[in-house]
């Protein structure tokens, strides 16, 4: 097998179940409150805002193994599995004695891992009747998957697109616009989110955080219409955890095992969806494998944020989550990686941090892009800036298995492409990006308004 440069799964391997890593581990996360009484929310509470499947999934404790509709994987049967390759262009352009491999996420019909989540949350809501959702996006990526998504389950959706990459990514609105997606830079007049944030700060370029008050605030004023979130929130990890139990299976066919496993890191999702079906080994079985997730050194919450109770979006709409976080005001640099510019972690991660079982990795910006360089070059595939990060941080691992001549075996998500990208690439080409040093009295302001309720 060593010369074998790509592992496919059959169709009847595909996985039939999401893996639920909290019902395995040995320390759960703290309960998520509800924001006004402080309590621990119920499943009733959270379909105020999102259908009622995902909310069982989100609270759900102990099924470690989650079955996945058979109409979502008729749907995932359309581009899964994805490939897991082994990148030998990539070891022989750093000359390690790393194995490398990468699970390309980026083939999917709208060119990430998003779709992953988007297909089961369209699904769950159709199947209740909803006829109407609401989501956010940073980058777009997670946009164009739920509008794709509603497409094929046929629900009207509304995106609020962070303005920053509203304005500097205009392929991915149009993406979105393409699959028939109403599609609003944020913040924006549309809410009184929206007009409360632009009356105090005319020229704010927008966050994540805005974005979702915005959605949410949309979904609960609108007839029959439900909140759908991208990343973040337990239940869109478990989608997402297809990519780890292909890759289980694809690492076996290669007759390896991974030393270490790396996701770029925004909210979470596609570096749970690569760890946790691993990571659930270091837990029940002891093996030691090393987990890192990847985040910009522009939003460093992982390595720079408190553990507290806080929101997930900056208005204070949603349910309080215990987590990592930079505080839900939090205004993130302008840098091209839109879909990591988010101020907290979820939940499952922040507790995997808090137990030792992984942890958060910086990645300047340049230095992202020029990780996004060299694999280009080296493996033919222009990645997206999110993903970048994640690369960056593999080619640091092989470049330490060098120094030390020791031989380890690297995984890492390619979440999506960076075709859509490309006015990104062309400032750093240009030399007109930068690194943005965030200083800690930003973060010590910002953090220092939460409630201490953890």
């Amino acid at each position: 097998m060593d010369n074998q440069k790509r592992f496919f799964l059959t169709e009847s391997e595909i996985p039939t179940q999401w893996y639920n890593i909290v019902a395995d581990m040995k320390t759960k996360p703290l309960p998520i409150l509800h924001p006004q009484t402080k309590k621990p929310i119920t499943v009733d509470q959270m379909t105020g805002i999102f259908n009622r499947a995902c909310s069982e999934q989100e609270l759900n404790t102990t099924d470690a193994w989650i079955d996945i509709p058979e109409e979502v994987r008729n749907e995932y049967k359309k581009y899964r599995s994805t490939p897991l390759v082994r990148a030998y262009g990539l070891e022989k352009a750093l000359d390690t004695p790393a194995h490398i491999y990468f699970k390309n996420e980026s083939v999917s019909p709208i060119g990430s891992h998003k779709l992953n989540s988007a297909l089961a949350q369209a699904y769950y809501c159709k199947k209740e009747g909803v006829t109407n959702i609401t989501t956010e996006t940073g980058a777009g990526q997670w946009g164009a998957a739920l509008s794709y998504a509603a497409k094929i389950f046929g629900l009207e959706l509304a995106v609020f697109m962070v303005k920053v990459s509203y304005n500097q990514k205009p392929y991915r609105r149009l993406i979105m616009q393409t699959f028939g997606a109403q599609v609003i830079a944020s913040p924006s007049m549309s809410t009184r989110a929206g007009k409360d944030i632009l009356t105090k700060t005319p020229t704010y370029q927008g966050s994540l955080g805005t974005a979702i008050s915005e959605a949410v605030e949309l979904a609960m004023q609108t007839p029959n219409c439900k909140y759908v979130l991208g990343s973040v929130l337990n239940h869109v990890t478990l989608h997402q955890t297809v990519i780890g139990i292909e890759a289980e299976k694809q690492m076996a066919m290669a007759g390896e095992y991974p030393d270490i496993v790396i996701g770029c890191f925004g909210g979470g999702s596609n570096f749970g969806g690569i760890s946790f079906p691993f990571m659930r080994h270091n837990i029940l079985e002891g093996k030691q494998t090393q987990f890192l997730a990847a985040e910009p050194a522009a939003c460093p919450k992982l390595t720079r944020g408190v553990f507290e109770y806080d929101f997930g979006d900056e208005v204070g709409y949603t349910p309080l989550l215990p987590m990592f976080t930079l505080g839900h005001d939090f205004a993130p640099a302008n840098i091209h990686a839109g879909g990591l510019r988010y101020h907290g972690a979820g939940t499952i991660v922040s507790q995997l941090i808090k137990d030792g079982y992984m942890k958060g990795v910086d990645i300047p910006q340049l230095e992202s892009f020029k990780a996004a360089e060299i694999f280009a070059q080296a493996e033919g595939i222009i990645p997206a800036p999110e993903s970048a990060h994640a690369i960056a941080t593999a080619i640091r691992e092989a470049k330490k298995c060098k120094e030390e001549g020791k031989q380890k075996t690297i995984l890492f998500c390619l979440s999506g492409h960076g075709l859509i990208d490309m006015t990104a690439y062309d400032q750093y080409l240009s030399g007109d990006l930068r690194n943005y040093e965030l200083p800690q009295e930003e973060i010590d302001k910002c953090t220092s308004r939460l409630e201490k309720l953890a």
